[in-house]
């Protein structure tokens, strides 16, 4: 249909590019690393079958510019005709490309076949013999930088015997332009360093010189050596377009500046003093100009140019709540400063209220759900501790934060009340792809000010309907932890791994523990035991556990369009000392946008449980032990739309068996009958700055049921019992 309909898209002797091969004679030249070189690809196919976004363009007229048909051409992709111009441009890249690999009489040819208005184009590479390098010389013109040179001629890429390749010819001179810019040679480019081949008669062999030139004044024709310089003054100075700048405290800036007076110039350290005072809250962006120092020609100037941000900021923010069919509303406010102390210090404040009509819960006179919380935020780009050194604090790129927070929720069933305080730090050190996290100390303290006593007789008071999970979370508690976690992305932590980008992958690991210094402190002074057996600080229980998740995630880049990306999470919790259940904010939940998409949040689990009272199946449906596994293709489809195929696996489950989660402790015989199965598709409005995500997610083996029926719903799928449509922002990881 989209051949028929693209002709009246084409003029007369036009053709429609519908397929390109690359072929090759040598086994050792993949076809694929060279499709980056041609300058005309065919209109794009959904999962390589059908050309959808071509046949929402042809849907429009050619003969009339309505705004229904610009809407259509916008959405879609216009027929791809063939250039016979681009198709030698791109023979000619190719041939290139192989002849920079040492196959130094290698041929392209393309070749093209015709049918009705469609055409495919055929480009077929005959690479010859490949030349390799017999013998290198090094010529180096100044003699000021043998010394620092042989230093890494260990190191080099170049080698008696290696393929004649141009590209690592260009590593070899980005390797030394490198190296002399770390010590100094400031002013040395890569132009400085050239390669003189001569192929030897009558073989594939190549002699090569490899020759590191002098600094030539082209005015005077004067040679002299390379200049190495040390940093002389450094200076700091505001945009002048920017009126009454915030300033900021000179002492911030220079521990945040890698650059010292003195030292030898580092381009690493001009790199990282740009990266360091640009993450600085109060920085909008920085500009240094290098400039030598007209007293003394050792040394060079930096002069570092700031550009402020608005140091106040008011955000408002408004939501729509949808939870199992009950609607509300939240709003928060939040007020920013980002220089409050003068030394980029950012200073936040943020109100939020929130509102839920609850229906279909019966004995409870109120029938609505009341919201509210403040937070106060403290950001130092310092590491805020005693006793550190001021060298120590130069190096360390850190964050301290402190934070305070009371939150209050006002349910039918009862009232909630949540005072947080906690000291934080967050570093990256100098490799941008590695970040660290330590909470220091994290204190939460929940209290219950009031339980409804229909909610109170059927779940906490009668020893025999008596529901351990529920009794422990709504008491009073003390949860005082430590943590550390530990991230890596090998393409930085901030760029994301996104729809189709590059090959890349994320590993994460946390550990935390809570509970061990009030244990200890409780024991030294032999402190209330309360009637559950715990021991008490100033009448409260305190939550002893300890906590260790693993997340790693790859993609794997198909093409321009297309890529494949996997996930592998595991989370284990385990209360101990002074406490038989982990506390309900720390357990774990499957199920929902990022998790097993077949099912909604908190349905699935723990085990092989089957929720059956929906008035408290939200704790219940909870555990100890996480497992998730996600395979998902991801594909552009047409306009600001992606796609996604995916298949999800995974479940929770407790570690101590708890009669009212039966079928839910975790078991090694039995595990792996209790993964939870589901796949289905994803539809993505990628908008650069932001994703929005909707998820449609069907369940294929479902453990909460033994009979093959319900228990293999991919062979009878009932879409009312299986289906879960999930609505999120960003990627699922």
């Amino acid at each position: 249909m989209c051949s028929c309909s693209s002709k009246k898209y084409l003029a007369e002797n036009e053709y429609l590019l519908d397929k390109v091969y690359i072929t090759s004679d040598s086994a050792n030249l993949s076809p694929s690393q060279f499709s980056g070189y041609l300058r005309q690809q065919p209109n794009t196919r959904w999962v390589s079958l059908i050309k959808v976004p071509l046949g929402i363009y042809l849907m429009s007229s050619p003969k009339s510019n309505s705004k229904i048909n610009r809407f259509l051409r916008r959405m879609g992709e216009a027929p791809v005709v063939y250039d016979t111009i681009m198709s030698e441009r791109s023979r000619l890249l190719i041939q290139d490309a192989v002849f920079n690999l040492g196959y130094l009489h290698a041929d392209v040819t393309c070749e093209r076949k015709n049918k009705r208005y469609k055409t495919q184009v055929t480009y077929h590479i005959n690479p010859g013999q490949r030349y390799k390098i017999s013998d290198i010389d090094v010529i180096v013109q100044d003699t000021f930088i043998i010394s620092t040179l042989d230093s890494i001629k260990s190191s080099s890429l170049l080698y008696k015997g290696m393929p004649f390749d141009a590209n690592i010819l260009n590593q070899e001179r980005s390797r030394i332009t490198r190296h002399l810019s770390e010590n100094g040679y400031y002013y040395f480019n890569r132009d400085y360093i050239h390669f003189e081949a001569d192929t030897l008669k009558g073989s594939n062999n190549v002699s090569l010189k490899m020759i590191v030139g002098a600094d030539y004044n082209s005015e005077n024709s004067v040679v002299h050596p390379h200049q190495k310089y040390k940093v002389g003054e450094i200076t700091y100075t505001y945009d002048t377009y920017v009126k009454s700048p915030v300033r900021i405290k000179e002492s911030t800036l220079v521990r945040h500046t890698s650059l010292k007076s003195g030292d030898t110039f580092k381009d690493s350290n001009l790199s990282d003093t740009y990266r360091r005072i640009n993450q600085l809250g109060a920085v909008a962006g920085t500009n240094i100009r290098i400039e030598k120092n007209p007293e003394d020609s050792s040394l060079i100037n930096a002069n570092i140019i700031i550009t402020p941000a608005r140091q106040h900021s008011i955000q408002l923010s408004l939501d729509g709540t949808n939870t199992s069919g009950d609607f509300g509303a939240a709003a928060s406010i939040t007020y920013q400063n980002r220089n409050i102390f003068h030394g980029s210090e950012v200073f936040s404040l943020k109100g939020r209220t929130a509102f839920e009509a609850i229906t279909g819960l019966e004995g409870y006179n109120d029938q609505n759900y009341f919201e509210y919380s403040l937070e106060a935020n403290l950001e130092f780009p310092d590491f805020i501790f005693p006793f550190l050194s001021k060298k120590f604090r130069r190096k360390a790129e850190a964050k301290t934060e402190f934070n305070l927070m009371f939150a209050s929720q006002d349910r039918p069933e009862f009232h909630r009340r949540v005072l947080t305080s906690s000291w934080k730090y967050k570093w990256n050190g100098k490799n941008p792809n590695r970040s660290h996290k330590l909470d220091l100390i994290d204190i939460n303290y929940v209290f219950m000010p009031w339980i409804s006593e229909t909610f109170y007789d059927a779940y906490i008071k009668d020893p025999e309907s008596r529901n351990a999970i529920i009794a422990y979370n709504y008491k009073n508690l003390f949860i005082v932890k430590m943590g550390y976690e530990y991230q890596y992305s090998s393409i930085g932590l901030a760029t994301p791994m996104g729809i189709y980008g590059r090959d890349a992958y994320r590993f994460r690991f946390a550990v935390e523990t809570a509970g061990n210094l009030f244990h200890g402190i409780c024991n030294a002074f032999n402190t209330k035991v309360n009637e559950d057996g715990q021991r008490t600080l100033f009448n409260i229980a305190y939550a002893q556990y300890a906590k260790l998740d693993f997340d790693i995630s790859k993609s794997i880049r198909f093409s321009d369009h297309t890529s494949l990306a996997m996930r592998f999470a595991l989370g284990i919790a385990y209360p101990y000392g002074n406490s038989d259940i982990l506390p309900y904010e720390k357990r774990y939940f499957a199920g929902g946008a990022n998790s097993v998409r077949g099912w909604s949040v908190r349905s699935l689990g723990p085990g092989s449980f089957l929720g059956t009272d929906g008035r408290v199946d939200f704790i219940n449906q909870t555990g100890d032990v996480k497992l998730d596994m996600s395979v998902e293709f991801r594909a552009h489809l047409f306009w600001k739309f992606d796609g996604a195929l995916f298949v999800d696996a995974g479940n929770i489950w407790t570690l101590r068996n708890y009669k009212d989660q039966p079928g839910g402790q975790f078991k090694w015989n039995t595990c792996w009958e209790q993964i939870a199965v589901s796949y289905g598709l994803g539809l993505r409005l990628n908008l650069n700055y932001f994703l929005l995500r909707l998820d449609a997610g069907m369940k294929a083996i479902n453990p909460a049921y033994q009979d093959a029926k319900r228990h293999y719903p991919i062979a009878n799928p009932n879409f009312k019992r299986d289906f879960a449509l999930h609505f999120a922002v960003g990627l699922p990881f």
